[in-house]
């Protein structure tokens, strides 16, 4: 019998989708719940624990007592200062070890994920369980980008690439080839709230988010969702181009429908693979 799954749990849908397609599978989940950061509603019914950020010591202790095997990161974490963070000691001497090689989210998670397979457990991917997530070629709707929508995905490719290798953010806003917002710490939804007053006169403007080129494929991937498409239409774009097989669509469905409905086009796109520095 399969170990049981840890799920770290972010905030949004996808940690009580997570849990409910394992559990319909026949294996037992445990939650683990961030303060300030879950929605209470994913733990309910579940066995969990609730806990600050920095209380490594305590989780991992738990998750052992659990009988967890296997750990996924489910869900987008807020991250916190350090002040906010409140780490106990087995916090504090994890990131006297990584020090400034991990100031980025992506190598952050990445040095949090070692730690744990440095513990014993092993860490698998959010689409090793929920597949039908994973971003699929081609529009989502009907709609498809004109030729200056290809242009400005073209180039917003280039330029969240770009930001990605500095592990900054995962996506921009690029309208007639000008890039109005690039997202860091703030997110999508506040970054496309910042680009709609910035839009140029005429038509067009493009969301664009891929999978950061060093990126580990189990953590973090760019996800998009029905939010996500209302957020785009309000800030008078044409569509959003997400990367296909390294991103997440929540609901493709649903996402389409609403895209159509709005007037925009969502559409998965093919990145050309990118060397990693590192």
């Amino acid at each position: 019998m399969a170990p049981k799954l840890g799920i770290l749990a972010g905030g949004g849908e996808i940690p009580a989708r997570l849990a409910a397609a394992v559990q319909g599978a026949g294996r037992g989940v445990f939650v683990v719940a961030f303060e300030g950061q879950t929605d209470p509603a994913t733990v309910q019914g579940l066995p969990h624990l609730w806990s600050r950020l920095g209380a490594a010591g305590s989780i991992i202790d738990r998750l052992r007592a659990e009988g967890v095997g296997d750990l996924v990161f489910a869900g987008p974490v807020r991250r916190p200062s350090f002040a906010e963070l409140m780490p106990d000691w087995r916090t504090t001497r994890f990131f006297m070890r990584v020090g400034t090689r991990a100031l980025g989210d992506d190598g952050l998670l990445r040095a949090v994920a070692r730690e744990l397979e440095d513990e014993g457990f092993r860490v698998l991917g959010l689409h090793d369980f929920l597949g039908e997530l994973l971003t699929r070629p081609g529009p989502a709707g009907t709609r498809l980008p004109d030729e200056q929508a290809q242009a400005d995905i073209a180039r917003g490719v280039e330029v969240a690439q770009g930001l990605g290798r500095l592990d900054v953010g995962q996506g921009c806003v690029v309208q007639q080839g000008i890039v109005l917002a690039v997202e860091a710490i703030e997110g999508t939804d506040a970054m496309l709230e910042r680009a709609g007053p910035l839009r140029r006169p005429g038509g067009g403007g493009v969301l664009v988010k891929v999978r950061k080129p060093q990126q580990d494929g189990r953590l973090d991937l760019p996800t998009i969702g029905t939010t996500t498409v209302e957020k785009a239409a309000a800030a008078g774009l044409a569509g959003i181009a997400v990367q296909a097989g390294g991103s997440l669509t929540v609901d493709r469905e649903a996402v389409g429908a609403l895209a159509d409905r709005l007037g925009l086009f969502v559409v998965g796109i093919e990145v050309p693979a990118q060397e990693s520095e590192e």
